[in-house]
């Protein structure tokens, strides 16, 4: 929920009511938590801020994206559209650096056809060149750089890499992964303060000073939390370290996400990869119509890429791209010299932890439900700032004692009665397994806390003598 020190009366004596009395096992947890959700606010909340910064840009880039480039995404209507062998041809001869990697022909009336292009100078390893054609007259109104299944351009894909690892490469997604594996914990631990709270304590309407902020921060926390537990799982699904071991256990339990196989001989549906066009153009055998016929004939609706066979031996394939909703995922391969369906493929197929994750990604990023998604993430990516302002003013606002608080005091664990304290320990140990730049971070923060404790231990022992 919150983002930085959601300090309660614990750490407020300028506050006029008490603290409430804590009873049972929640007694000497309270602390323990209370301290937890200071160190990862303070710490960790310049990393979400700047994810919470580029989070909010790239759910406003999907609007901006159709203004910025009306040019190239959009066509008067005309009577007859071309074949898509012609509309591919047109892209060829304007451009005939590079290989085809991928077609999808106009979605709507109004649309372009996009021709994908790999293996262009001056164009990264990682992204195409997207070609627009008129689908009716076969003139090329443009061509962008695009990344990623959704077609991202250049605005898009620049905001999107920044917000995904600050564009350093590998190592930068790491500061992402250390935002989506803390926002969940900073997010509960909050929830817990502001309801273990009285009631009294929580108001907002006339208060001020420290216990204003707090009453907003908490508030609004409140409201936002299930938002970023959301936004914290699903952005864990592809980091570097938590999603590989996401796979791994998905994997395990034969939850992995199925692809057609593209084998020009067909096969089973698991275990395979899609054609990732390397291979280029079409040769001999059937053209792209025929291709695109047949996967009509499957009931694959618009919108559709088609995939060229990667080598001699593979298929075409043709997927649905539709990432709004309903989904339309649906994949079918085909045989490039007989036009015959070797494969299908059905999203209604695919097992349950792989359809969550599907949808889970797509609502992370602002496509499920197009712009009311988008909107919706903005909002929480706009709580998430001001958390994190109202976070550090509390801290400010305290302008006591040192500057990072007062530490767990001692025999605080201890203190914890052991049926509370062994699950708790083993639940922790297994989370930070799996989520590595969550259990690092952790156990910094306790031995950082126990060297604090000790020196204000001695301090006191000195200042009695």
């Amino acid at each position: 929920m919150s983002t930085a020190p959601s300090t309660t009366t614990d750490e407020a004596p300028h506050t006029a009511a008490p603290a409430p009395e804590s009873r049972g096992p929640w007694a000497p947890l309270r602390p323990l938590i209370l301290r937890l959700h200071f160190y990862a606010g303070v710490f960790v909340a310049p990393f979400l801020l700047v994810a919470a910064a580029t989070g909010f840009l790239y759910a406003g880039a999907f609007q901006a994206e159709k203004l910025l480039y009306s040019h190239e995404l959009t066509v008067p209507v005309g009577d007859r559209p071309l074949s898509i062998s012609e509309q591919v041809d047109a892209a060829r001869t304007a451009y005939p650096e590079g290989t085809v990697s991928a077609v999808r022909p106009s979605p709507q009336d109004d649309a372009t056809t996009r021709v994908m292009l790999s293996g262009v100078k001056g164009v990264d390893a990682t992204h195409t060149l997207a070609v627009f054609v008129d689908p009716y007259t076969g003139t090329v109104r443009g061509a962008l750089e695009q990344y990623g299944s959704t077609g991202a351009l250049p605005l898009r894909t620049w905001i999107d890499e920044f917000h995904r690892d600050l564009h350093l490469g590998e190592n930068g997604r790491l500061y992402s992964e250390l935002a989506a594996s803390w926002l969940w914990v900073i997010a509960g631990g909050g929830l817990v303060l502001w309801f273990s709270r009285r009631r009294a304590l929580r108001k907002v309407r006339g208060t001020t000073g420290r216990r204003r902020t707090l009453g907003l921060h908490g508030t609004v926390g409140v409201w936002a939390a299930v938002g970023f537990l959301f936004l914290s799982v699903t952005g864990l699904t592809w980091s570097t370290y938590a999603g590989a071991n996401i796979d791994v256990l998905r994997t395990s339990l034969g939850q992995a996400t199925p692809s057609v196989s593209a084998a020009a001989g067909g096969g089973e549906h698991a275990g395979h990869g899609t054609a990732a066009g390397a291979g280029g153009d079409a040769g001999d055998g059937v053209g792209l119509d025929e291709i695109l016929a047949a996967a009509r004939a499957e009931g694959l609706g618009d919108p559709v890429e088609i995939v060229p066979p990667a080598d001699a031996s593979s298929a075409y394939v043709v997927k649905q791209v539709q990432r709004g909703w309903p989904e339309k995922q649906d994949a079918v391969a085909i045989d490039p010299a007989t036009g015959e369906v070797t494969d299908v493929l059905r999203f209604d197929d695919f097992p349950l932890l792989a359809k969550l994750t599907r949808w889970g990604i797509d609502l992370h990023t602002g496509v499920l439900f197009g712009l009311v998604n988008q909107l919706a993430l903005m909002a929480l990516a706009g709580s998430l700032i001001l958390l994190i302002v109202w976070g550090y003013r509390m801290w400010w606002q305290r302008g006591r004692g040192s500057a990072f608080g007062r530490p767990i005091p001692r025999g605080a664990w201890a203190q914890v009665p052991p049926y509370v304290l062994v699950p708790l320990m083993a639940g922790i140990a297994v989370i930070a397994y799996f989520v590595p730049l969550l259990g690092v971070p952790l156990a910094g923060f306790l031995v950082v806390d126990v060297v604090l404790g000790e020196i204000a231990h001695r301090r006191g022992r000195r200042t009695a003598v």
